[in-house]
């Protein structure tokens, strides 16, 4: 089950609220590993949407548990998220996830630094859970998926990416990057990205801004850039042109007070500042000062609207529907394995049970008790080949589960665990599962 929010569904004000850093991820999971209806999950936090994955043993407990910690992180009532909080289920959970791997549901479609932060929270999931569990499993699918989607279309250039959507807006207010002043603010993945694609326009500099030296130089070093420390911002915005900036830092990084200073230096040239992080590191009243104009992902992700190459777009939703039924299909058959293994068991116990009368009715030399008892396990065996191989084959296809219910009934069978308890819908809000509680 995933409950989340996304840029689809919420402001960017409540996805702000709602971001996990590291620390508040491990902590939320652990909160609700230690519920009686979560049994595994991980938290997928990026620039456009805050997700809880989780397996389940009960989808309306899980929905109230998983909600609540969502509600808990933003600071508001469940019941006031309304349907900006979304839940998804069973298999329509599973294509989420998938079209999240491949990037087509992120704001700049076909983006593949989403693969990245899903790396991210399978490493989390191993340092907190171990591996092995039935979400390593479905996020080692999910990277699959969206490795395919990459390889096997033009999904790259499907959709511009944020960097992309930052430099046109940038070129329409400073007419080029070439010869300009860039300050990159932040030293991750994302600018990286912002640094190196703006290095190859030509500016006149690029200087890295970080709170971790180390890393600013690092960068800085890759690309024949400038490293600084964030208390020189006030200095090195004065001297921009052009301010990307996306670090993990809660609160503004760049408030109203530090840009209006640096515009009060160089009252003809405009600033250009993009705003790449959530939360947002740009208070977003500078975009009220003479002079400046700020864009952020609310920004960016109207700019990407309706981007993209139709071709391409259906073959990555091809993939993820090959890909979801092959999954489907995996579970289908590793639901019916108990099945298989009660009936040879029973088998067994059955040829084991009648072995022993035969013993205390007849007096078997050792070599003919030997051979009847393999005629008789080969007789069952036999006799169970072709149902359990059918049983096993039937439940891949969509429905197969019947199958193996069918064999339960028939042979009185007891399988530990079984179907999931109670009706779910696929999808929805969190508002409308919760309203069904009893």
């Amino acid at each position: 089950m995933v409950v989340g929010l996304s840029h689809r569904t919420a402001g960017l004000e409540v996805l702000e609220r709602a971001a996990f850093d590291a620390a508040s991820a491990a902590a939320a999971v652990a909160e609700l590993t230690a519920s009686a209806h979560v049994d595994e999950a991980f938290v997928l936090s990026t620039c456009n949407r805050v997700e809880l994955y989780c397996e389940v043993n009960r989808f309306h407990g899980g929905v109230a548990d998983v909600g609540d910690a969502l509600a808990r992180r933003i600071g508001v009532p469940l019941e006031d998220l309304g349907e900006q909080l979304y839940v998804h289920y069973d298999d329509a959970g599973v294509e989420h996830l998938f079209r999240v791997a491949c990037g087509l549901d992120s704001m700049a479609v076909g983006e593949s630094q989403i693969l990245g932060q899903l790396r991210g929270a399978l490493h989390d999931l191993h340092r907190t859970d171990g591996s092995g569990g039935e979400l390593d499993r479905l996020l080692q699918a999910a990277l699959r998926v969206g490795k395919r989607a990459h390889a096997e279309t033009g999904l790259d250039a499907a959709g511009a990416s944020l960097v992309d959507a930052a430099v046109a807006r940038a070129e329409g207010v400073l007419g080029g990057v070439e010869g300009r002043n860039v300050l990159v603010v932040g030293a991750g993945a994302m600018s990286a990205l912002v640094a190196t694609t703006l290095s190859r326009l030509n500016p006149a500099q690029v200087v890295v801004a970080n709170r971790t030296p180390e890393r600013a130089q690092r960068l800085a070093a890759a690309i024949g850039g400038r490293a600084v420390g964030l208390d020189t911002l006030r200095a090195e915005v004065a001297d921009a042109d052009l301010v990307l900036s996306c670090t993990g830092a809660v609160g503004h990084v760049l408030d109203v007070a530090v840009v209006a200073s640096a515009l009060l230096t160089r009252p003809q040239r405009p600033l250009f500042l993009a705003d790449l992080a959530l939360p947002r590191d740009v208070d977003p009243d500078v975009a009220t000062l003479p002079g400046a104009h700020l864009v952020d992902l609310e920004g960016l992700g109207q700019d990407l609207a309706g981007t993209g190459v139709a071709s391409d777009l259906r073959a990555v939703r091809g993939i993820v529907a090959e890909e979801l039924a092959a999954h489907a299909a995996q579970l289908r058959a590793a639901d019916v394995a108990p099945t298989v293994v009660a009936l040879r068991t029973q088998a067994r116990h059955v040829v084991e049970t009648e072995m022993r009368r035969l013993d205390q009715r007849a007096d078997l030399s050792p070599q003919v008790r030997a051979e009847v008892d393999r005629t008789v396990h080969r007789i069952v065996e036999k006799l169970l080949h072709t149902p359990t191989v059918r049983v096993k084959e039937l439940a891949e296809a969509p429905g197969g589960v019947g199958y193996a219910a069918a064999l339960r009934a028939l042979f009185d069978l007891e399988v530990a665990g079984g179907a999931r308890v109670g009706e779910a819908p696929l999808s929805g809000t969190v508002a409308d599962a919760v309203g069904r509680l009893p």
